[in-house]
């Protein structure tokens, strides 16, 4: 047990109600958390059987963002769009694979949207490496519900912010304000038990992770700054966003993905990749930046838009930044 009462082990619905409180579960936070869960479920046993069941490789087709669409993409979108149209909760989506945003329902318990990458690392499938999903949650402005005004909010206004990654073993990790706590799938009866009741990063941040083959194209500034993380850290770099900071968040180390020429606004994708994961990284001690504010601060112009990202150590953070800026 740990100083919050929480028994690791635990199954993941008895100990929301616990972490989440009266408030949460009356608005519904504890049945998109469990939807989420369960979507995480089933998507687990779709990647563990994809090369048996022929969902390996691409569909042929291309998606708004000019990258070709995996059948996991596919499954994957379909299996969270359902479970959390099912929670009751949850009156918007907006998903990497949509270039809209989707209503899933109306009425006064709808009051939640939610912004996922249901499929990250989507590049890595065909040759078993870890892969994730991620989801931000906000509060749904019912005044302007099915439209991008309805999400154009900056990352400091989620209530809470999950991923799950599906490696060695099955992970969700979820954050609310001032917490963040992680379940580990149990196979034996298909559910989330409590394994990591407090996740904090730890002080020595120990890896960096960037992609080193685009090192060339970067501008002298952000190559001084990698330069600096290659001569104090060990490099370690999956190129799925969600393994590379999850192993930085529960060990020590640094993500960066800055801008090149390729993308001069950066890749990663600001509502539903960098801010989940800039919330729970601040939540558990880290920080995140774009280079020139937080990540959380920055008010979106559009549900697709991209950014630079730098997350991690909180320290580390600014050291990067002070260097690619000087």
């Amino acid at each position: 047990m740990n100083n919050n009462g929480n028994i690791v082990g635990q199954r993941l619905e008895v100990c929301l109600k616990s972490i989440l409180g009266t408030q949460y579960n009356q608005d519904g936070l504890y049945g998109i958390i469990s939807a989420i869960a369960l979507g995480a479920t089933k998507l687990h046993y779709k990647i563990r059987f994809s090369a048996l069941e022929d969902t390996l490789g691409a569909t042929g087709g291309i998606n708004l963002h000019g990258e070709q669409v995996q059948k996991l993409d596919v499954e994957g979108t379909n299996i969270f769009l359902d479970v959390l149209q099912n929670s009751g909760y949850v009156s918007v989506v907006g998903c990497e694979e949509l270039e809209n945003l989707k209503v899933v329902g109306s009425g006064s318990n709808r009051s939640y949207t939610v912004l996922m990458d249901p499929i990250d690392g989507s590049s890595n499938i065909d040759v078993a490496v870890s892969i994730g999903s991620i989801f931000g949650i906000w509060f749904t402005d019912n005044n302007s519900q099915g439209t991008d005004n309805s999400i154009l909010t900056p990352g400091n206004q989620q209530v809470a912010a999950v991923y799950t990654i599906y490696g060695s073993s099955t992970v969700l990790v979820f954050a609310i304000s001032g917490r963040v706590v992680g379940f580990t799938l149990d196979p034996t009866d298909n559910t989330f038990r409590l394994t990591h009741p407090e996740i904090l990063i730890p002080d020595k941040c120990k890896y960096y992770s960037t992609n080193e083959g685009n090192f060339p194209r970067l501008d002298p500034p952000m190559q001084r700054a990698i330069i600096d993380l290659r001569n104090n850290y060990s490099l370690r770099y999956v190129g799925s966003l969600v393994a590379d900071f999850h192993r930085n968040l529960i060990s020590g180390g640094i993500f960066v993905y800055p801008t090149d020429p390729e993308y001069p606004t950066g890749k990663l994708r600001l509502m539903y990749e960098a801010n989940p994961l800039s919330f729970i990284a601040c939540n558990a001690g880290g920080d995140s930046s774009s280079g020139e504010m937080s990540i959380l601060d920055i008010k979106p112009k559009s549900l697709h838009q991209r950014t630079p990202l730098i997350i991690g150590n909180k320290d580390i953070v600014a050291r990067t930044v002070e260097i690619m800026t000087s």
